[in-house]
């Protein structure tokens, strides 16, 4: 691991924010207190509990399957702050709000929210990067990442690739989500974010990362969040999931399943 990118204290000094442009991801640790944390983690837990959303044609919810069984498995609600005030208030937190504007170097808003469980077994995601090339997607797109659990390589931490994001898109600017063949990356510098709860990682749109399965006994649950920049767009995340769920059900009737509906 190159440790030289993980860091202690939250907003980005002008070092850490060097090493961003460079690396295109940052690691801040004991960003939130153990109390905070334990409040997140109990919001957490009841998310899941939530089998009234939890559904197959409600496009809030992401699924993926178990790599020991095969069976196709819920992981993750997308968008999350309309349904945990814990999660909406950590999402307009200052420690993170100031951390991703000294990045910038100007106002941060919030673009996106997902909150990700990770059950024991579950696979992990291809390598990617996280823009998209819609016409209205923010070039300034990055990720935040906040571990309600520890994260490592056994439950599937993510893994980044330094250094790629300066290439920019590297996919087809069709609109379309791709996968990234090994051969876009150099796969001996991955990263592995090793986090404890309460740190938080930074990372690029344009950043490739990965993340294998979760191997443990235990969830590996992490708070997604993301931000563009002022300038890019300003506040427009209720526009994004407006554009956002046309486009899913719109996916999903491509494969024949118009039963779909947002809850």
């Amino acid at each position: 691991m190159n440790n030289s990118t993980l860091v202690s204290e939250p907003p980005a000094t002008e070092a850490q924010v060097l090493q961003y442009q460079n690396d295109g991801f940052l690691v801040l640790r004991n960003v939130f207190s153990g109390a905070e944390m334990a409040e997140l983690q109990a919001e957490a837990a009841a998310l899941v509990e939530r089998t009234e959303l939890i559904d197959v044609n409600n496009i809030r919810c992401r699924w993926k399957n178990n790599v020991e069984t095969d069976q196709c498995s819920f992981d993750c609600f997308d968008p999350v702050i309309d349904l945990g005030p814990v999660c909406a208030r950590i999402a307009r937190d200052p420690r993170i709000i100031e951390a991703v504007g000294a990045l910038y170097g100007e106002t941060a808003c919030l673009f996106k929210d997902k909150l990700i469980f990770k059950s024991p077994g579950i696979e992990g995601y291809a390598l990617h990067q996280d823009y998209i090339s819609w016409e209205s997607f923010p070039k300034s797109f990055v990720t935040v990442i906040l571990a309600i659990d520890s994260a490592s390589a056994d439950n599937g931490a993510t893994e980044v690739f330094p250094g790629h994001h300066k290439k920019g898109n590297i996919s087809a600017n069709d609109g379309q989500y791709h996968e990234l063949p090994l051969s876009a990356v150099d796969i001996s510098k991955g990263v592995i974010l090793d986090l404890e709860a309460g740190d938080i990682a930074i990372f690029s749109g344009y950043t490739p990362h990965r993340s294998a399965a979760n191997r443990s006994k235990q969830m590996r649950r992490q708070l997604y969040l993301s931000y563009n920049s002022f300038s890019d767009g300003g506040e427009q995340r209720d526009a994004h999931y407006a554009e956002f769920k046309g486009w899913l059900q719109n996916r999903y009737a491509d494969y024949g399943k118009t039963n779909t509906y947002f809850r």
